[in-house]
């Protein structure tokens, strides 16, 4: 069965968005901090429809997490727009433009119903409302073999972690304290197995992977 791996940035005092966030700032203040480690990279700009980018230590860390990905799954809030019932009349698209970086279906955690988005580049945007498992189930049949990410934001992390449904967990820990936020792990009381297998020390972040033994 392909595995659900979660990766995600998260700062030195455990918060992976700041306060405030909103369609302006969904990384809320100072949270894009968190994720300044990733962009000069050639391995993320690649992924982005970018030219250049610089190679070294986190490059081999940014390619083994691209490879072998056939779905992701997303909460609501990491899709964006406005919370509540989605708006008919001028429909939310995403952050990403006409053509997203995922390039295969994509599963999105919500409470309201949607239909199908379909954008260039083979994204599809599937807008689940019965819970984590369908989200899974789905996906992992999207995803025909392959492993499926679990992209985040921290509430469908967290869902995921409590029911013990992640089976590798990658955090960059980026050394910078937001204070206030979103934690990654709030709630979260058990990790269901998942120990420390690999440690990726640079000086803009740390790479820290989890897997059952």
């Amino acid at each position: 069965m392909s595995k659900l791996r979660l990766k995600i940035a998260m700062s030195l005092d455990g918060f992976v968005a700041g306060p405030e966030q909103s369609v302006q700032n969904p990384l809320g203040i100072g949270g894009m901090r968190v994720h300044e480690w990733v962009f000069p990279l050639k391995a993320w700009r690649s992924e982005m429809g970018m030219q250049g980018g610089e190679t070294n230590e986190s490059s081999a860390v940014v390619e083994e997490l691209n490879a072998n990905l056939g779905a992701t799954i997303m909460g609501r809030n990491m899709f964006g727009g406005h919370p509540g019932p989605w708006d008919a009349a001028k429909p939310w698209t995403g952050w990403w433009g006409a053509n997203p970086p995922y390039h295969h279906p994509v599963f999105v955690l919500t409470h309201h119903p949607r239909e199908p988005l379909v954008l260039e580049g083979g994204n599809t945007f599937t807008f689940v409302t019965d819970g984590i498992e369908s989200a899974l189930e789905q996906a992992r049949r999207a995803a025909g073999g392959k492993d499926v990410s679990l992209a985040g934001g921290a509430k469908a992390a967290q869902q995921y972690l409590a029911a013990g449904l992640v089976d590798e967990m990658h955090v960059h820990l980026a050394p910078v304290l937001l204070g206030e936020g979103e934690r990654l792990f709030e709630g979260v009381a058990d990790l269901h197995g998942l120990t420390l297998v690999r440690t990726v020390a640079t000086p803009k972040v740390t790479h820290l992977k989890f897997a059952r033994p």
